[in-house]
């Protein structure tokens, strides 16, 4: 990847950041830009972002932002200097959930471990 995208990214991740802490759209909770990936030409922007909240709570933000969109889209053009302004792609980042559902496999299978343990300390 090129320094030019990289730090058109960068700008365009934290542009959102703000911009999307702004919006008065009772739908969008608490979301944080995660990472933004661009085309090679910087036409579209998939920006991923965290939500918190029930499925429900991530469900709504995310169609409030697809519904925000056109107005982040403005005002990141009006922060940041590009040909361009990107067509921008909401994605839910799954990173938070996937690794705590990592977090609580791992401390099923220590309480098995230690039951199993015990277990085979009784019977001896």
């Amino acid at each position: 990847m090129s320094q030019r995208i990289a730090k058109a990214q960068e700008l365009t991740r934290e542009v959102l950041g703000e911009s999307i802490q702004r919006l008065k759209d009772p739908r969008v909770g608490f979301t944080t830009v995660t990472a933004v990936r661009m085309t090679p030409d910087l036409q579209q922007a998939r920006v991923f972002v965290s939500v918190l909240g029930t499925a429900e709570d991530k469900e709504q933000t995310m169609a409030g932002l697809a519904s925000a969109a056109p107005h982040l889209r403005t005002e990141l053009g009006q922060q940041v200097r590009l040909r361009y302004t990107p067509e921008l792609i909401f994605d839910l980042d799954r990173g938070a959930d996937t690794a705590k559902r990592i977090d609580e496999l791992l401390r099923k299978i220590h309480a098995e471990e230690a039951q199993e343990a015990a277990a085979e300390g009784v019977e001896e």
